[in-house]
């Protein structure tokens, strides 16, 4: 199979439209009828626009008179606007130590509870080293730590296991949570639109912490556990 078949047809305008004649639809978006293509061509060129094809499937083919550059940039706007408001939950990665103290603990709480508030699931690891594998009850007692630290924001998907040397727990936003976070993302979108629009400058959006995802599992400055 010839790989350019698998692309997206495209749009045929003007004199790219073969065809013998064409259901027209005039510039003010008014049924013409079927007319001969030469002649809606030259309707128009007359008018200063475009013959565009916009179903190509009909017998004879639709086409609608219209600015065409005016008509990509319009679907390229909608396009990214739409990818813009679409839902997207990523998961944040947060990795932990058997020996990881109480105040790097509440920090990890603390970027887990905005990574919720922004929609986010959180991914907890806890790596073992050496024998620390012997002991896993403080790992589980960090991650009920956790657990309870996240419970108001967040629902249990995964909850604390051991996969080889590695302890995993994984929350995800309650549903009025990720409500809220959609909400005022939409907010933010329709204030920077109204920015954009005014000529100003829209508000930055909120820093969030970084996660852990690009952290090596390997701790240089700790001696090997014993």
């Amino acid at each position: 199979m010839d790989p350019r078949d698998k692309r997206p047809p495209q749009t045929r305008v003007n004199h790219r439209i073969r065809v013998p004649e064409v259901r027209l639809i005039g510039a003010d978006g008014q049924p013409v009828g079927v007319v001969a293509t030469h002649e809606a061509l030259r309707m128009a060129q007359d008018a200063g626009l475009d013959l565009v094809e916009v179903n190509a499937k009909s017998d004879p083919p639709v086409c609608k008179i219209l600015d065409f550059g005016k008509m990509k940039y319009e679907d390229k706007k909608k396009a990214a606007e739409a990818r813009r408001k679409q839902t997207v939950i990523e998961i944040k990665e947060l990795k932990l130590r058997p020996k990881t103290d109480d105040h790097d603990l509440n920090v990890k709480i603390n970027h887990a509870r905005r990574f919720l508030e922004f929609g986010n699931k959180v991914k907890f690891t806890v790596r073992f080293r050496g024998r620390e594998i012997t002991h896993p009850e403080r790992a589980m007692m960090q991650l009920e730590q956790i657990l309870k630290g996240v419970e108001d924001l967040s629902q249990t998907e995964l909850t604390p296991r051991l996969d080889g040397r590695t302890m995993i727990l994984q929350v995800a936003p309650k549903p009025q949570v990720l409500h809220r976070a959609q909400q005022a993302k939409a907010a933010a979108e329709k204030a920077r639109e109204k920015a954009i629009a005014e000529g100003k400058t829209p508000v930055a959006e909120p820093v969030m912490p970084d996660d852990d995802s690009n952290v090596s599992d390997e701790d240089d400055d700790d001696e090997p556990a014993g």
